[in-house]
């Protein structure tokens, strides 16, 4: 996605458009994490004000660490709810990771303080919502409630990894978040899969036997 062919979009035009036909309160939904080899997937729902306009929100992908941090905490200050959710790697391995994402996203949804009455969400079609919804392609930068979303999941979730890294030191989990990095690669050939590694994603489901071998030489 190019940064310059969103750049002129008004971000808050769907806000704005569902707030003129009666809407009040309008949830943005977004994720962090379906790639990445290690950790889970986040999933954030999130109700901002129709009135709120917080400078410098875009999908999170387009910010730097510290701008997302900013944006954080200006989000969680303003926002009328928030709900966060964990999509563990087992149920990633288990389910696969479209349709353990869009679990996450629903339970993310119903498990809001405040019940939506409309709901934005990014790309994942949402077809069990009975609430009146709208999946948009690249709605992260196309909608200040999914933007929103958006920086809460990829926070949350490198907070999440920050601490594995420490959990599970030699993987550089702080680095690279879990994503397919050489740093990454180079770390499993010599280490094995850690309890956070997703074993149906290549090239983890490669390294099986060297877990094995980590762990017998843990127990001695």
């Amino acid at each position: 996605m190019s940064i310059q062919k969103y750049k002129d979009i008004n971000l808050y035009s769907h806000e704005e458009q569902l707030q003129d036909d009666g809407y009040n309160f309008v949830c943005g939904v977004d994720e962090a994490g379906r790639g990445p080899l290690a950790g889970p997937c986040v999933v954030a729902a999130v109700i901002m004000p129709l009135t709120s306009r917080i400078e410098g929100i875009n999908d999170s992908k387009q910010l730097s660490a510290k701008k997302r941090e900013e944006l954080y905490k200006k989000i969680m200050q303003e926002a009328i709810a928030v709900n966060v959710v964990f999509v563990g790697v087992k149920e990633i391995d288990e389910m696969n990771i479209y349709q353990a994402t869009k679990n996450g996203m629903l339970k993310a949804i119903k498990g809001l303080k405040q019940e939506p009455d409309y709901v934005l969400i990014d790309a994942m079609p949402l077809n069990e919502l009975e609430i009146p919804h709208e999946s948009i392609i690249h709605g992260d930068a196309k909608s200040a409630s999914i933007a929103a979303s958006s920086i809460i999941a990829k926070v949350t979730r490198d907070h999440y990894m920050e601490k594995m890294d420490i959990k599970y030191p030699g993987y550089g989990f702080a680095h690279h978040k879990g994503y397919c990095t050489k740093e990454h690669v180079e770390a499993l050939k010599k280490l094995g899969p850690c309890a956070i590694h997703r074993r149906t994603y290549s090239p983890v489901s490669s390294y099986f036997c060297k877990q094995l071998e980590f762990d017998f030489n843990e127990e001695k």
